[in-house]
């Protein structure tokens, strides 16, 4: 059984969930009977609880697909399987022609799991147009959006799921609050001296250690490097109950990118995410009424790993030299980005809002004076 040890970050608090407020649609397919959960076409069992699917045929062969294209981005690292009768080739990660064909490589581990799209694209296009009309007026002037549009990709993107114990030791010394009742002297309201008491509130100390242990399973980690971290967050959560077990059929008509990120590599990235899980389990688990000096030693044991493709609509475009990207969670429709402002136009406004003021200010004077 291999084991990992997990040193105590400085500051556990750089490893907290981003929030994220964006709205998120349920998933499209057809209910399980027994239990609900959304379906896919190709499901054979309800991945919630496992109740048999029968569906009629739907035409799609268990064969491999014709051999693919594979392509790197030398400007962002990110490496993408196409269709083979495709001549040219833009990075959907960020707009860039700076690409390479390579041959592909047969130790690549497979994928494990899929999430078929359930967004369409003509679904998703539609989501960019409604994204990006908002606030319009603040957005450069010179913004093409008809070629903007046709650069929204639908790509099956890498990600990595963790599962593993963690086993921690932890100290810490705890608060117990006790309450005294102490005397003192003031005024009322007469000016007359009066005598009153109080509760003041005081907190005992003392050391305290002992085991936790948790099993952890169910974070994502991006195996792209044209999708950091920090942009998968983003566009999570992912409805992992519908995964289907992995086949070649899935990826036909659509892009699919190879892990760029080893394994090895985003097992870190998710460890630290499960250290300050654990970490804040355990000062929730601390008996008392507060804690200082908490102190947690993790080990993390019968780790498993998948590789999962997940859909995603991608659409990067560059504007005075720089990428801007909007993203469409292929699943659950929930979508986020960012967009080119134009500072020009937002500085007159506040100008105009001001002058409205001055002169609102200036007619509530006169008014007052008249």
């Amino acid at each position: 059984m291999a084991e990992i040890e997990f040193i105590e970050p400085s500051s556990p608090n750089e490893f907290d969930d981003p929030i994220i407020d964006a709205e998120v649609v349920a998933p499209h397919g057809q209910p399980c009977e027994s239990c609900g959960c959304p379906l896919e076409e190709t499901d054979k069992f309800c991945p919630a609880c496992g109740s048999a699917h029968v569906t009629e045929s739907i035409g799609v062969s268990d064969d491999k697909p014709t051999h693919q294209r594979h392509f790197r981005c030398d400007n962002c690292g990110s490496e993408v399987s196409t269709e083979p009768d495709q001549r040219s080739y833009v990075c959907p990660f960020c707009d860039s022609t700076y690409v390479v064909e390579l041959q592909q490589q047969t130790d690549r581990q497979r994928p494990e799991f899929v999430v078929g799209f359930s967004v369409t694209r003509d679904q998703a296009l539609a989501k960019f147009r409604e994204w990006i009309a908002e606030n319009s007026w603040f957005r450069p002037g010179d913004l093409r959006m008809a070629m903007l549009a046709d650069k929204q990709q639908g790509v099956y993107l890498p990600f990595w799921s963790f599962s593993m114990l963690a086993q921690s030791h932890w100290s810490a010394t705890i608060g117990e609050y006790w309450y005294r009742t102490e005397t003192y002297t003031t005024r009322d309201s007469k000016g007359n001296t009066v005598i009153r008491t109080r509760q003041v509130q005081e907190t005992e100390w003392w050391p305290l250690s002992g085991n936790h242990h948790h099993y952890y399973a169910g974070y994502l980690v991006s195996g792209s490097k044209g999708l950091p971290q920090d942009q998968a967050e983003r566009i999570k959560p992912f409805n992992l109950p519908a995964l289907s077990r992995y086949e070649p059929y899935f990826l036909a008509g659509w892009l699919s990118e190879e892990y760029s990120i080893e394994r090895e590599s985003a097992l870190q990235i998710c460890q630290q995410q499960f250290y300050a899980r654990e970490r804040s389990n355990v000062a929730a688990f601390l008996p008392g009424n507060t804690h200082r000096g908490l102190e947690v030693s993790t080990r993390f044991s019968s780790v498993n790993s998948d590789l999962c493709l997940l859909p995603v609509y991608i659409l990067s475009y560059q504007y005075r030299d720089k990428v801007y990207r909007f993203l469409v969670n292929g699943q659950t429709g929930k979508c986020v980005g960012d967009k080119p402002l134009s500072w020009q136009r937002i500085l007159l406004a506040i100008f105009v809002a001001a002058l409205l003021i001055a002169a609102l200010i200036l007619g509530v004077a006169l008014a007052q004076n008249g």
